[in-house]
């Protein structure tokens, strides 16, 4: 009986080898010329998108493929870079009323991740579904929101990494694009009576954000 017991450990220690092998913690950093976040406001007299510049979003991100469910990251963004079309409307955007980017605490939009929902591992080649939620700062207000999301893990062979490496990418790259909503006033910010047909409360967000493996 004892002999048996140990071979039964060893067979499952030995079955269980592989998948402890092919788990990985990765830590990933934001490669700026190939992301993008944009905020949406469609008004009934207005509707405008801000885009980020490329030097103007950072972000990391640490996961395992296998256990993407437990990944943690913050991607944030530089509102002092953000344009809307019309310089007008983004110097009202940035002045003291509104987001007041002249304060550094201020000039950042942050989203912390902190809570991952997704149906198993990641795979090669193929966008997964999956619920990021996670805690939204703006204007140093934050408020938990949870991002409809799809999540793509790119492995390139060294003959492909060669080939790519002056863009930046590595043999493991992560794509995350997320959409979700806020609202102005729930971050504190109070718009005056003579724009609500021209800049609506609520805010429309879009991530398309590309991640490389640190060296």
């Amino acid at each position: 009986m004892r002999r048996m017991l140990l071979s039964c450990v060893a067979i499952a220690v030995i079955a269980g080898a592989p998948l402890t092998a092919l788990a990985e913690v990765m830590t990933f950093k934001l490669l700026p010329n190939y992301s993008r976040a944009t905020f949406k406001s469609d008004a009934p007299l207005e509707t405008f998108v801000g885009n980020t510049a490329a030097e103007g979003i950072q972000g990391t991100l640490t996961t395992d493929p296998l256990r993407p469910q437990d990944a943690k990251g913050t991607v944030r963004v530089d509102m002092n870079l953000v344009r809307t079309g019309i310089d007008k409307r983004d110097a009202d955007m940035r002045a003291k009323n509104y987001l007041d980017t002249e304060v550094e605490a201020n000039r950042w939009v942050t989203f912390e991740i902190k809570n991952v929902e997704i149906a198993g591992p990641l795979v090669v080649g193929k966008d997964v579904a999956a619920k990021i939620s996670g805690i939204l700062t703006v204007k140093q207000k934050p408020v938990p929101r949870t991002a409809d999301a799809t999540v793509t893990w790119i492995k390139l062979t060294p003959e492909q990494v060669e080939a790519q490496k002056r863009f930046g990418f590595t043999a493991d790259n992560v794509k995350v694009r997320a959409k979700f909503l806020t609202t102005f006033t729930d971050h504190g910010i109070q718009l005056p009576q003579i724009f609500v047909f021209k800049v609506n409360n609520e805010i429309q967000l879009e991530t398309d954000l590309t991640f490389i493996r640190a060296q």
